[in-house]
């Protein structure tokens, strides 16, 4: 064990699954650790590297922002995030065209909470079983994990969980003091499970027949993981708050929540000391460029086709099912699947669970073909 783990097991906060090793370089989808070993990383800062660790345009832009500008509170405008409000709102589906700031996906979960209160003057939420919005209190009420959840009992009220996909136990549990639905278009912790499309337009008939603000959760899914821009684009939703992080900052801690200007907030409503600040604006402005200038969205979707048909292919009876939209996938398994995560690491790939039973892929959207293969490969040996 290296003198890095020593310190971080004494004085680290205990709340991570540690894995015996220590990364100090990346370069595109690759990771070295300290004995120069390197690692074809499929868990990206848990789909953070959608546009490769250490991207060149978003390493410089950093550099070119350090130099300038590093911090800035809101309370003052400023060049690049300016900038970046109206490049998310050139993105986002046409309602949605203001912008709040904030540094990652539970913060976006919980300003989204606020905000559907406060323009519904209603208090009481619906989320699915086996979504994942976050761990701070709001976020970890509309999460369903029941493991996460029992410490921190009592958590916010008024949130309920039914089945995902089934319009029918949504509409039942609405009531007249339902404020928001809160969903992921495809659920990442949960298990890798698409949404349903006929679903989905029934939940947003259902939000405006009854005054709900539809939340929808992109904070793993969204900038051009599932091979479009936003995984709500295969479905042609709209929502009243967009939920967005992980891969907005191109490495760098982002969050964003997108809202009509209907829903804005008044001076005092709420804030972010770190939200916007310049140096995460150049670089999520750098990422964002970049995704759009080499079709990363394109991209996820030829090669997330190309990773499902391999991955169909292998024959061993301790895959279930394989499932995933664009470079999102899961392998189901029929047993734990924490072994294999082991021994895949072991071999040189890193990946990670959703759920129990399992195997979580989000490589770097840069990935090349020739790592693909082998991530099948390597795959295809541990589940022999």
């Amino acid at each position: 064990m290296s003198v890095y783990q020593d310190m971080e097991n004494q004085y680290g906060p205990g709340c991570y699954p540690m894995r015996d090793m220590v990364l100090l370089e990346g370069t595109g989808a690759v990771v070295k650790d300290d004995h120069g070993k390197s690692y074809i990383d499929c868990v990206a800062g848990h789909g953070v590297a959608n546009v490769g660790h250490c991207n060149p345009k978003v390493v410089q832009a950093i550099k070119n922002q350090a130099e300038k500008l590093i911090t800035c509170s809101g309370s003052f405008y400023n060049d690049a995030r300016a900038k970046l409000f109206q490049k998310l709102i050139e993105i986002s589906p046409k309602n949605l065209n203001n912008v709040f700031l904030c540094n990652s996906g539970t913060e976006a979960v919980e300003a989204a909470l606020k905000m559907a209160r406060l323009v519904t003057g209603k208090t009481e939420f619906i989320a699915a079983m086996r979504s994942f919005h976050g761990r701070t209190f709001g976020a970890l009420s509309a999460t369903f994990n029941p493991e996460y959840r029992k410490p921190f009992l009592p958590l916010v009220p008024g949130f309920k969980h039914v089945p995902y996909n089934n319009f029918e136990k949504f509409a039942e549990a609405v009531n007249e003091n339902t404020a928001g639905i809160i969903l992921e278009i495809i659920q990442g912790e949960g298990g890798v499970i698409p949404g349903n499309a006929a679903f989905f337009k029934s939940v947003r008939d259902l939000c405006d027949k009854k005054n709900i603000v539809l939340i929808i959760d992109e904070v793993q899914s969204g900038f051009c993981r599932t091979g479009k821009m936003f995984a709500l684009e295969h479905f042609d939703i709209q929502p009243d708050i967009l939920c967005l992080a992980k891969g907005l900052g191109g490495g760098v801690p982002a969050g964003a929540i997108l809202f009509p200007e209907k829903y804005k907030f008044s001076t005092g409503n709420h804030g972010s000391t770190f939200g916007g600040n310049p140096l995460t604006c150049a670089a999520a402005l750098a990422a964002i460029e970049f995704m759009q200038e080499n079709n990363l969205a394109g991209q996820a979707a030829e090669k997330g086709k190309y990773l499902l048909e391999k991955l169909e292919k292998i024959d061993s009876p301790k895959i279930r099912q394989v499932r995933g939209m664009g470079l999102l996938v899961g392998i189901e398994l029929k047993e734990k699947v924490q072994p294999y995560i082991v021994a895949l690491m072991e071999k040189g790939i890193l990946a990670l669970p959703a759920g129990s039973t399992v195997l979580r892929l989000l490589p770097p959207l840069v990935i090349e073909y020739e790592q693909l293969d082998e991530v099948v490969k390597q795959i295809e040996e541990v589940l022999k």
